[in-house]
């Protein structure tokens, strides 16, 4: 078991420049305590609730937001190709707490924020060649790592230990535990559970095929089995296309794609490149013009942080679920 959030001399001073003395009540009305939980299969001390939390992503940002602890954060690090802030869910948290970078999270980031937690995982801002964990706790700054990140033992770099949906929900139970918000985390995850359970139970009989368009001419990115769209296609009543791929976010070719014929492609609205310019890429591109989804022009647009894992998950299944029943239903 590793012990975080150590009273070192920089977790101190940022403790005494944000009231940490003070004594932080939990939302069941229990003073703050140390707090164990599992994160990435490993057991993880918290000795105090953390006050200036640094977040990297919008999924991982929004997870503190959905749980009202935005006053917990000293900034979020998020590249500007993720979306628009302007019509975005939790405008109001967006508007409290300061965009520390539009880059990924670094140790210089953390220090400067004065940091008690970074809140990041591995390709969300935590990387071999640039950041890791073990840096951080060096420097006496606590981690907690995005389950949907955590890696397993397919290959060296390979992600996910659970269905994207179980690490949403996991991680929503470990924040309530670190901050002192069961009650909050819990009435959440139920009311995800039962979104996608009504979705769910409204599937059609005939699931339409479903392939997923990151970005990519010459070869197209999308989503294998471990990454949140094979588990939001399948929830929504779609079964993704590259179900067998036993991989997370990679590249495949084109013909496997023509070869698998889709029923509808789903974009994933992010980067320089505007879903309107992915769109056409793909309604015009010569290869595909027999695949059924271009043929009807089937093709629906989702946001990356409907995409990744983030309390938006289950309001992107609500939406693709009611399109893909239209297309189950035109048929």
């Amino acid at each position: 078991m590793r012990k975080l959030i150590p009273l070192t001399s920089l977790g101190l001073a940022a403790a005494l420049l944000t009231g940490c003395g003070a004594k932080v009540e939990h939302d069941d009305g229990k003073a703050a305590k140390a707090v164990t939980v599992t994160n990435c299969g490993e057991k993880v001390t918290y000795d105090k609730t953390p006050e200036r939390v640094v977040t990297n992503d919008v999924g991982i940002t929004e997870l503190m937001f959905a749980l009202g602890l935005e006053d917990r954060m000293a900034g979020y690090v998020m590249p500007a190709d993720k979306g628009s802030l302007k019509d975005v869910p939790y405008k109001d948290a967006y508007d409290k707490v300061k965009w520390i970078s539009k880059d990924r999270v670094t140790k210089e980031d953390a220090l400067a924020a004065r940091a008690d937690l970074v809140f990041a995982g591995w390709n969300y801002g935590f990387n071999d060649n640039a950041l890791t964990p073990e840096e951080l706790h060096k420097a006496g700054i606590g981690t907690y790592l995005l389950t949907e990140s955590c890696r397993n033992a397919r290959t060296g770099t390979s992600r996910g230990i659970m269905p994207p949906l179980d690490a949403l929900y996991t991680d929503l139970d470990n924040l309530g535990k670190i901050f002192g918000v069961e009650k909050r985390a819990a009435k959440l995850v139920a009311e995800y559970k039962a979104t996608v359970a009504d979705v769910r139970a409204k599937a059609p009989e005939k699931r339409p095929s479903v392939f997923l368009y990151d970005s990519g001419q010459d070869q197209p990115f999308t989503s294998g089995r471990y990454a949140a769209p094979e588990q939001i296609i399948s929830e929504a009543g779609g079964v993704n296309i590259l179900h067998d791929l036993k991989d997370s976010w990679t590249t495949v070719g084109w013909e496997t794609v023509v070869k698998r014929n889709p029923d509808v492609i789903v974009i994933n609205d992010y980067g320089a490149t505007s879903a309107r310019k992915k769109r056409d890429f793909l309604l015009s591109y010569p290869p595909l013009r027999n695949v059924s989804a271009i043929k009807n022009k089937r093709v629906y647009v989702l946001d990356y942080a409907d995409l990744v894992e983030s309390p938006r998950n289950p309001s992107a299944i609500e939406r693709l679920g009611g399109y893909l029943r239209e297309v189950a239903g035109a048929e």
